[in-house]
């Protein structure tokens, strides 16, 4: 007997129901979230671009993969107007440089004594341009600093505002920029109509330079 009250007991303990858990505590209230806590700038400064003169080589560094070896990107030249990247302009007959970041410089050894010599002489750009490497690395660091949505080096052709055959500083940053390449570049007609205006004495070379600086799609009119 004392058996079967044992067997008849258990399937009542299953059928019994369990005693609920605690519920937790809940959690300390939090101050709500107010518009000029939104709006407090933050304390932390931006982050500065790094000096950098002319392009330099890119240096390898160790990536964490494997130990392998990779080449860092090289470093924007600090060409900022305002502390802000540089913006190119778009006028109705094509585009200009930002004017604080690429105002245009002059070659010293050009002048309207020595035009005979130099930018009136045939060939005389030929001995004075930058080397690829120079322009190319260079190119690519000012797509950067100008912002450009499309950094590919292809899309873009590393110009002389103040052209060589005009004058121009042949490897001075503040002379050359990354201008969205056209085939061909409209802006090469202007410099050769400047140069034979300079040469044939119906134009001074500054004047030539000043306007071609300041906007070259107007520069010949």
């Amino acid at each position: 007997m004392k058996r079967a009250a044992v067997l008849l007991l258990l399937p009542l303990a299953a059928c019994s129901t369990p005693t609920p858990a605690a519920a937790p505590p809940n959690p300390p209230s939090q101050p709500p979230v107010t518009a000029s806590a939104l709006s407090r700038p933050s304390s932390a400064a931006p982050p500065e671009l790094p000096s950098s003169s002319l392009p330099v080589a890119p240096s390898p560094t160790r990536t964490a993969a494997a130990g392998r070896t990779a080449t860092a990107a090289p470093v924007p030249p600090p060409v900022t107007s305002s502390g802000a990247l540089c913006h190119p302009r778009a006028v109705p007959g094509g585009v200009l440089p930002d004017a604080a970041c690429t105002p245009g410089t002059a070659n010293p050894d050009v002048t309207q004594a020595t035009i005979g010599s130099t930018i009136c002489r045939a060939g005389y750009t030929a001995t004075i341009r930058p080397p690829a490497s120079y322009t190319d690395a260079l190119k690519r660091q000012q797509i950067v600093a100008y912002g450009y949505p499309d950094t590919d080096p292809r899309g873009y052709e590393e110009d002389h505002l103040i052209a060589l055959e005009l004058g121009g500083a042949p490897s001075d940053q503040r002379n050359l920029w990354p201008e969205p390449a056209h085939l061909p570049n409209p802006k090469d007609k202007v410099e050769n109509v400047l140069r034979q205006r300079v040469c044939a004495g119906s134009l001074t070379l500054a004047e030539a330079q000043q306007r071609i600086a300041t906007d070259w799609t107007t520069a010949a009119r």
